[in-house]
C-alpha cells in the first residue's frame, strides 16, 4: 500500500508570483469552470427504515427529520425519492418479534422482504439494496449465531453465522432486492453469501460489502432507530479496530478476493484515508455518512453554530477522497438542492 504523492517533473517550470496567481482560479465565473470534484444525485444511496409493528411514519429522536416507516408505505417512500432523483435505497427492518436464531430475518413475510416487493413493484427501476445482519432481528442483539464460552460467557460463531447469512441473503434476493449488504463483518461472509446466491440461481444480484467497517462510537443514533443495540458486551470482537489502517485495507481486500461488486467504508467522515486506499482495487467504493455524522451536523445547525452548507462539505470531501457513492440520511435534502426540486412531503402521503 503506497501513498499518493504529488511529484514535480524537473522539466516543468512554475511560475512564482506576481506571474502566477491563484486567485484568478476563484473569481465567481472561473470557479465552477476548475471545478475537480461533483456531486451527482446519481452518487447517493438513501438509507429507510421500516418497522413491522407501526402503521404511521414514527419519528426518530436522535436523527431529526427520519423516520420509521410502515412497510405499506415502501411503494409512496420510493416513488418520492425517485422523483427527486435518488435511484438507489438501502433498507433496514425492526421486526414484531426477536429471537436467538433471528428467524424473522430471513421470513419470506418478514418486514424487509414486504418493503422489498412493495419497492420494486411500485418503482421497478429503483435499485433496492438490503442491509442483511441478524442484529435487528437476535433478542440479544448481536450480528449472528452467539456460542457458549467459559465462565458463561458467549461469543459470535462465525462459521454457523454464514449459514443464516445464506439464508437471510437467498430471501432478500427472492423478494426481489437488486444488491445485498452484508454488515456483520463475519469472515468469509462475501464468498459464502455469493455462492450461496449463485447456487440458488442469484447471479445478477450485487453484493456490497461493509468491508472496512469500524467499531465507532458513531453508531448510536442507528441503534436507536434501528432498535439494535446489544444486551451485553460490545462488537469490537467483529468491528475493525479505529486504529488500524492496514487492517482496515485487508478487510477490504479479502471482501474484493472473495467478489465483493462494491467496497463499503464506514464511518466515512473518519476515514477518508481508507477510501482513498482501497479505491486501488478498481472495485466502486461507497462511503456511510452514518447516524452519528448525521446527529452531529443536524445538532450544531439547528443551533445555529454551523451553516447548512456543511452538508454539502461533507460529501464532497467523501467524493474527493475517491467515494463512487455516498450512503446518507441527507440524500433527499441533497438531491433538492443540486435539482432545485420542490418539497416532496413523504410523511404525509
Amino acid at each position: 500500500m503506497k501513498e499518493r504523492k504529488i511529484i514535480y517533473k524537473a522539466h516543468v517550470h512554475m511560475s512564482m508570483f506576481p506571474i502566477t496567481r491563484m486567485r484568478r482560479y476563484r473569481r465567481d465565473l472561473i470557479r465552477p469552470l476548475v471545478q475537480e470534484t461533483h456531486l451527482h444525485k446519481e452518487d447517493l444511496i438513501c438509507p429507510l427504515f421500516f418497522d413491522e409493528a407501526i402503521t404511521a411514519p414514527l419519528p426518530i429522536s436522535s436523527m431529526p427529520g427520519q423516520y420509521r416507516y410502515p412497510a405499506s408505505m415502501a411503494g409512496k417512500v420510493a416513488e418520492n425519492l425517485f422523483s427527486l432523483g435518488i435511484r438507489a435505497v438501502l433498507l433496514f427492518g425492526i421486526p414484531k418479534q426477536k429471537d436467538s436464531l433471528a428467524t424473522s430475518a430471513y421470513d419470506p413475510k418478514g418486514i424487509v422482504q414486504c418493503a422489498v416487493f412493495e419497492m420494486k413493484k411500485t418503482v421497478p427501476n429503483m435499485v433496492v439494496i438490503t442491509d442483511l445482519c441478524a442484529c435487528e432481528y437476535t433478542e440479544h442483539g448481536h450480528c449472528g449465531i452467539l456460542e457458549p464460552e467459559p465462565n458463561n460467557k458467549y461469543e459470535l460463531a462465525n462459521d454457523s453465522s454464514l449459514t443464516l447469512m445464506n439464508t437471510i441473503a437467498i430471501s432478500h434476493a427472492q423478494a426481489g432486492a437488486d444488491m445485498v449488504a452484508p454488515s456483520s463483518m463475519l469472515d468469509g461472509v462475501v464468498g459464502s453469501i455469493r455462492d450461496a446466491l449463485d447456487n440458488s440461481g442469484y447471479t445478477k444480484v450485487c453484493i456490497m460489502a461493509y468491508s472496512s467497517k469500524f467499531a465507532s462510537a458513531l453508531y448510536g443514533p442507528f441503534r436507536e432507530a434501528a432498535d439494535s443495540g446489544y444486551s451485553f458486551g460490545d462488537r469490537k470482537g467483529y468491528q475493525a479496530p479505529v486504529a488500524n489502517r492496514n487492517e482496515a485495507y485487508r478487510e477490504s481486500e479479502l471482501d474484493a478476493l472473495e467478489g465483493a461488486d462494491f467496497l463499503m467504508v464506514k464511518p466515512a467522515g473518519w476515514s477518508g484515508d481508507i477510501i482513498s486506499d482501497i479505491c486501488a482495487f478498481n472495485i466502486p467504493v461507497v462511503a456511510y455518512q452514518v447516524s452519528g455524522e448525521y446527529a452531529m451536523i443536524m445538532a450544531a445547525c439547528e443551533k445555529g453554530w454551523l451553516e447548512e452548507d456543511v452538508i454539502m462539505e461533507s460529501l464532497i470531501s467523501l467524493k474527493r477522497a475517491g467515494a463512487s457513492l455516498i450512503i446518507t440520511y441527507f440524500a433527499e435534502e441533497v438531491v433538492k438542492r443540486i435539482t432545485g426540486c420542490s418539497h416532496h412531503d413523504t410523511n404525509s402521503q
